[in-house]
């Protein structure tokens, strides 16, 4: 039984659906937490509408907060907790991206995802079991989950954008290029990647400006 998440909206400038973007934000934040990247992004994408779910759990960690799956050295639980967190959220995203694209009138290529850290986790997971690949997929500060699986796993292949800052001291820097290595060697023919100098764990304006320029290459504008 999956989990109705419950989401922000920030409609597209122009009035009129035509793309969507997906927000899926970090451990102990909420959906809000990167719906504030609309407006920088929605100007640029005119007829996009942005939504932005909260994760379906309450964060131990971060009382205020969400969580996607719990995370054992953060928070004390399980390595089965959080495989069961995990699997759990995988079907609720699936239900929720289901929903929006029949809500709006979307095909899967008209729908991209960005993920910050737990959600860039989210979205490399999801995303490329789906039966049909979405328009793209960025990913800031995050790292791929059970990467050995991929290439046994993998169902629909998409545009991919890795960004990290060079400072993180959350998610290491090098899970970026780890992550670029398991998606080339899963038949991904499109991954690109970004590296903000000097930024820790978090999104800078040149990552967001690359992030924009991929969206309206992958959205079409």
């Amino acid at each position: 039984m999956t989990r109705v998440l419950n989401a922000g909206r920030k409609g597209p400038v122009s009035g009129d659906t035509r793309s969507a973007v997906v927000f899926l934000h970090g451990y102990g934040a909420n959906g809000a937490d990167l719906l504030g990247l609309a407006d920088p992004l929605g100007e640029h994408l005119p007829d996009t509408l942005f939504v932005a779910p909260d994760a379906p759990e309450n964060c131990a960690g971060s009382p205020m907060g969400f969580q996607w799956f719990p995370i054992p050295w953060l928070d004390g639980s399980s390595d089965e907790a959080a495989e069961r967190g995990m699997q759990a959220a995988v079907a609720d995203i699936n239900a929720f991206l289901d929903a929006l694209m029949v809500d709006e009138d979307l095909l899967p290529e008209q729908v991209a995802l960005i993920g910050f850290s737990q959600g860039t986790m989210m979205s490399l997971h999801v995303a490329p079991r789906r039966e049909d690949p979405v328009a793209g997929i960025v990913g800031f500060s995050g790292r791929l989950l059970n990467p050995e699986t991929l290439k046994d796993e993998v169902v629909s292949r998409m545009p991919v954008l890795l960004i990290h800052g060079d400072q993180d001291d959350v998610v290491p820097p090098q899970s970026l290029p780890e992550a670029a290595e398991a998606l080339q060697q899963a038949g991904f023919k499109e991954v690109y990647a970004h590296i903000s100098k000097g930024m820790g764990h978090g999104i800078a304006p040149d990552g967001l400006g690359v992030a924009l320029a991929f969206l309206r290459d992958k959205l079409g504008f």
